[in-house]
């Protein structure tokens, strides 16, 4: 038996933030640096009532919308991927159920990762599958950083955005999910992190200070060191993609494309030619939706189905937050 992603779509707030809005708010940068320097024209955020589950729930909806020959009662596991529930009890994707009309013999569970989340949900999918614990797995994203945000952050405002995914991956389907390489470096965790709000410490601190960039830094908004991430991104992302080759016993010249985590355009540029990958093989779409975190994989593959660019052999990868990197393998068939 094999797993495969049988359906996938993805689901965004309403609310827009473009880049004039940003220089409304910071005249001292200008739309054109913006794009440039990430690659990111506009971002999709969340109402102040809305969350990350109601963005999955969305996503899910659409997902049995545009795939009509799915049927609800066929899921019999719901994985969510966030870190930013709508609950620390219960478990969004217990809540989830009930939204969409599920069976009650459904599995639900949800597990916390960033930027390589969609890559591990697909392996926690796919070890559902094989063991035959489900037949039909719904996996779900949803992230809203926005609700992290300091509104006077406008590094990371220009950077991130708010939306949700849904795939179904089931014994059949589009795309074969094949090996899989993992890791994990927790030495890194000060450099993206929340520090209030969980058990560690559950008050804020209001702690809020201002950088010589006059950059606002507090432990109770999401904090991140650009260059160390950058730094970690370079050392871990070459390897994976060369481990991931060869975990499924395939060489560079075997590949049709990759399809990176979309942290910004300058990073994943310059992983690109790093790892010496033509620019036809890479695919990106982060311009109209920004850095989604666990959403951004599956945004991608959602826009290049769409656009009919993408078969063959796809290498993905995912890396950030935790630290934790992911890179797995999918053959697409003809559809």
């Amino acid at each position: 038996m094999q797993a495969f992603i049988k359906a996938i779509t993805y689901a965004l707030p309403d609310f827009v933030v473009t880049n004039e809005d940003l220089v409304r708010e910071f005249p001292e940068w200008s739309v054109e640096k913006i794009a440039d320097k990430v690659g990111i024209d506009k971002r999709h955020i969340v109402a102040e009532n809305e969350t990350s589950a109601d963005l999955a729930v969305k996503a899910a909806e659409k997902l049995f919308d545009e795939y009509p020959e799915i049927i609800r009662e066929s899921i019999d596991f719901i994985l969510f991927c966030t870190q930013s529930p709508d609950y620390f009890l219960p478990t969004s994707a217990c809540v989830i159920q009930d939204k969409l009309g599920l069976t009650t013999s459904c599995g639900a569970m949800d597990f916390n990762l960033g930027c390589s989340g969609y890559v591990y949900g697909l392996s926690l999918a796919k070890g559902l599958i094989l063991g035959g614990i489900a037949s039909n797995v719904l996996f779900l994203t949803g992230e809203t950083y926005s609700k992290f945000m300091h509104p006077k952050d406008k590094g990371n405002r220009t950077i991130f955005g708010d939306a949700g995914s849904a795939s179904l991956i089931s014994s059949e389907g589009f795309a074969e999910i094949g090996n899989f390489s993992l890791g994990t470096d927790g030495r890194g965790a000060e450099n993206l992190i929340v520090k209030t709000g969980g058990m560690r410490n559950r008050k804020q601190l209001n702690d809020l200070l201002y950088d010589e960039n006059g950059a606002p830094r507090s432990s109770d908004d999401l904090y991140m060191n650009g260059a160390e991430i950058f730094n970690f991104t370079i050392d871990a992302v070459p390897p994976l993609i060369a481990n991931t080759l060869i975990k499924n016993n395939l060489s560079s010249e075997d590949i049709n494309g990759y399809i990176f985590h979309q942290a910004n355009k300058f990073i994943i540029n310059f992983l690109r030619k790093k790892i010496k990958i033509e620019p036809e093989k890479f695919f990106m779409y982060m311009s109209e939706v920004g850095n989604t975190v666990s959403n951004s994989i599956p945004i991608v593959i959602t826009e290049k189905l769409k656009e009919k660019a993408i078969n063959g052999n796809i290498i993905l990868a995912g890396f950030g937050v935790g630290y934790s990197w992911a890179g797995c393998f999918l053959k697409f068939l003809d559809y």
